[in-house]
């Protein structure tokens, strides 16, 4: 009766493997970032990313507000972790989020696979659907993270390079002007 929903996307990103590791699977710093978690962090005081480590996490109301408990596995530093469900929430009886990051030149490429077990086959469709979209989200706001930085220096160049522009073409409007009076 229950059926599995595996979503996997890949996406690059201009950032390096190690702080993209970071980013995406240490509790504190993913509830900074994501804008599907409300809140995310380790069950019990003194815990790090490590083997076996439960991490609470919350989903934002879009997606029911499920409240449930992690246990992280399967991490290499800078290139893949995960985590996995301890007990059934919800709809989903199981629920996992494995993460990759492959380096390539000017950047990584980040995988994030989704798999989710759902309990009745009613509501499959509903749930591919929601975890489709938590999937592209959390990429999406990875990629913003890492990118807030650049953006706001490329945002100021824009400006300075307007500004620029602007007073080169008031000179040479007052020049034309000046050799016009001249005649």
């Amino acid at each position: 009766m229950s059926e599995e929903i595996v979503v996997k996307q890949t996406m690059p990103i201009r950032g390096r493997p190690e702080v993209l590791y970071r980013l995406a699977l240490e509790p504190r710093r993913r509830a900074a970032w994501d804008s599907n978690l409300v809140s995310a962090a380790y069950s019990s005081e003194g815990q790090k990313l490590a083997q076996n480590a439960l991490v609470d996490f919350k989903f934002v109301r879009r997606l029911l507000g499920l409240k449930f408990q992690a246990k992280y596995g399967q991490l290499i530093p800078s290139q893949r972790g995960g985590w996995e469900a301890v007990r059934p929430f919800g709809p989903l009886e199981k629920f996992s989020q494995q993460w990759n990051f492959k380096p390539m030149p000017g950047g990584t490429e980040v995988t994030l696979t989704v798999k989710g077990t759902v309990r009745y086959k009613w509501i499959r469709t509903q749930m591919e659907r929601i975890l489709h979209n938590l999937t592209i989200s959390t990429l999406m706001d990875l990629q913003r993270q890492i990118d807030a930085p650049t953006a706001q220096l490329v945002e100021d160049m824009g400006r300075e390079m307007a500004e620029k522009q602007k007073a080169e073409a008031k000179a040479a409007k007052a020049a034309a002007k000046a050799a016009r009076k001249k005649k």
